[in-house]
């Protein structure tokens, strides 16, 4: 792709001189005796990829990681997978984030617009320290699972510090996951304590969770407390198995006040995640202390430029590794800004007005909230100051241009729009933001440093300005350790591992462009191929989305003719306005906009009207279960769908049987 057009931005040379990447870029070359000005980045990135172990020291250094190093930085690092980063490396991961001398809030929190609550470092380690106590007094010691069924609150946060304090690996799921999306989750890892919600807000509205909560703790043999955690419910426990309060778990141990660190090895597990797809059990992928702690620092600091005294916030669930991503934002002295509910809450601005009660830096969200406030023309310019916003961040799908265009015209003019891609894989990023870049229309704008990342053809061979698979061609430090109960690694290597020899290869259908930046145009096992030609589905939700009447849509390609699974037909699907029909004008209209913005064999042959798109609980649409339904094949994890009943608008449907 060729893009000449001025950037949307660019940062000031005040603001670059006054970035942590312009500091860490500076340390390096003193520390290294290199040329490593940040102003180069394509240089700076070389640089961290051919000197990969002065790169990650230079990041444990800079950002302050406290441990122990070692003297060895990487083994076998051309063994991918096989390396082991830091091998003789001791730290704990609650320490970094808990132990840096700061002084205001740690948390603030909004429920909606019906609960608010901040905890200041103080009160945050001294909630950590009694449930730390509560969990040792318990019997939990490092290996063990602590499981989380709760919202986007502070409670979850101490939950989790307090189990990585001791060495115990957390995972979470949201309150919104059915019983057996937890079942399928939590039953493959084997909880020692669950912690749960009584119930949370959703659009005004309680949802209780006690009912299901009951029905879990019967189905989790493995679990010796249920631990209940009062948010929006009655806050008891009575009639759940192992069942108590969250006063009651804690009870013995309120007046602990220190937090004893167990130091472990830089590969010691911390969370054990979960894939979110549609096509079988979830996948525990298993991510270390160490691999986390680094790489969210570096992207934190030199890719986001959060500083000490920042306040960072990401709309996220604990069912997104965004929620992973956002608490680490305390090992960079930053003040979270925790949200649990909907995004829509007074019209789509309850967010905006988050960030200006509480001075919000950095605003994270995702592309499909991005689409959303622009299809009801919200103008957050003109009714919010966001004085203090300097980064907005995008993932979860690819941010359109016109979404790009949206941001600057519609919220704010000065700010780095940051669109990210990454995953679940690596609860991080391959792609995403410079601070000290420019912005260019579509596209995201680097390599993360120290990601070896290019796009290959089928062939294996890197290309530029055409699409192909997005890979990473050398090992870093937070790959995955491993997934759970794969003993010999064979899930695993075949996951990531098997479509290029000793190359990670991601899953997504990619592009470099002229800029060296990066366009995602959507899952490679979802791109469409009629006729043998590979397309990205994320290139006709841009054009169809860009008419009023389309709320939404997803597309998938049918095996035609029946029977033939040589060849495909394009079957596009539309959520329009309520009280649009879909006619014969609106569907040319349609096509006319994929045809003169794209190619001909993009345009549908068929499109449909649906009520609603089935989507992930981290608001992915799924291209792959809808392709299912249509060809009449099972959808094995309807589980991790929020809205599963959507997928019957997609089954037997006349239009598509000749």
């Amino acid at each position: 792709m060729t893009n000449t057009s001025k950037p949307l931005w660019q940062p000031s040379p005040r603001r670059v001189a006054a970035s942590r990447l312009t500091a860490f870029a500076n340390a390096a070359e003193k520390r290294w005796n290199r040329r490593l000005a940040s102003a180069d980045f394509p240089a700076l990135h070389d640089w961290s990829i051919r000197h990969a172990e002065e790169f990650w020291v230079s990041v444990w250094e800079f950002a302050g990681v406290i441990g122990d190093m070692g003297n060895t930085v990487v083994a076998d690092r051309e063994m991918m997978p096989g390396s082991t980063w830091f091998p003789e490396a001791k730290l704990n991961f609650a320490e970094n984030l808990l132990c840096r001398p700061l002084q205001g809030d740690a948390l603030v929190f909004w429920g909606e617009d019906k609960v608010k609550g901040r905890a200041s470092h103080a009160d945050l380690y001294r909630a950590v320290a009694q449930t730390a106590a509560a969990l040792r007094g318990m019997g939990v010691t490092r290996g063990d699972r602590v499981a989380a069924y709760l919202p986007n609150i502070p409670a979850t946060v101490v939950v989790m510090l307090a189990a990585a304090s001791i060495g115990a690996i957390f995972s979470s799921a949201s309150p919104d996951f059915g019983v057996q999306g937890v079942v399928d989750r939590f039953g493959q890892i084997e909880p020692k304590v669950l912690f749960a919600c009584d119930g949370y807000w959703y659009n005004g509205k309680v949802v209780d969770c006690q009912g299901k909560l009951g029905e879990i703790a019967e189905r989790l043999p493995s679990v010796e407390r249920v631990v209940v955690v009062p948010y929006a419910g009655s806050g008891a426990a009575v009639g759940i198995r192992k069942g108590e309060t969250l006063a009651e778990f804690l009870a013995p141990f309120v007046e602990e006040r220190r937090i004893r660190y167990e130091r472990l090895g830089f590969n010691h597990p911390l969370y054990i995640m979960y894939s979110s797809g549609t096509t079988g059990v979830p996948k525990c992928i298993v991510h270390s202390a160490g691999g986390a702690l680094l790489q969210h620092l570096k992207e934190h600091q030199l890719h986001g430029d959060v500083k000490p005294g920042d306040r960072l916030f990401y709309f996220t669930t604990c069912g997104w590794m965004m929620w992973n991503w956002l608490v680490t934002g305390l090992a960079s002295g930053a003040t979270l800004l925790l949200y649990d509910g909907s995004p829509f809450v007074g019209r789509g601005n309850i967010l905006f007005d988050y960030a200006d009660a509480e001075h919000m830096t950095h605003f994270g969200t995702s592309a499909k909230f991005i689409d959303a406030i622009a299809k009801i023309d919200l103008k957050p310019r003109a009714t919010h100051s966001l004085k203090a916003l300097r980064a907005i961040f995008s993932t979860g799908s690819p941010l359109v241009p016109e979404g790009f265009d949206y941001v600057y015209a519609n919220i704010k003019k000065d700010i780095q729009l940051a669109s990210v891609s990454g995953g679940t894989d690596i609860i991080s990023c391959f792609v995403l933001g410079n601070p000290n870049g420019p912005v260019h229309r579509g596209e995201i704008q680097c390599a993360g440093l120290g990601m070896a990342v290019d796009v290959f053809d089928d062939g294996g061979r890197p290309v530029r300005g055409e699409k192909g698979e997005l890979v990473c061609t050398r090992s870093f430090p937070v790959m995955p350790i491993g997934f759970w109960n794969d003993d010999d690694g064979a899930r695993y290597r075949g996951a990531y591992f098997e479509r290029f020899a000793n190359v990670w290869c991601h899953g997504d259908f990619a592009e470099i462009t002229d800029h060296g930046g990066f366009i995602i145009h959507g899952r490679s096992d979802a791109t469409l191929n009629p006729g043998g030609v590979r397309i990205g589905t994320a290139e006709i939700y841009r054009q169809v989305e860009k008419l009023a009447e389309v709320v939404e849509s997803i597309v998938i390609g049918q095996d035609w003719p029946p029977g033939n699974p040589g060849d495909v037909r394009v079957v596009l699907f539309v959520k329009l306005r309520e009280g649009t029909r879909l006619d014969e004008g609106l569907a040319n209209r349609i096509k006319q906009v994929i045809k003169d913005n794209t190619t001909p064999r993009h345009v549908p042959a068929k499109i449909l009207q649906v009520a609603d798109i089935p989507r992930t609980k981290s608001g992915k649409i799924v291209e792959l279960a809808v392709r299912n339904v249509v060809h009449g094949q099972p959808v094995k994890n309807v589980e991790a769908l929020a809205n599963a009943e959507a997928l019957e608008h997609f089954r037997e449907r006349i239009e598509l049987k000749g």
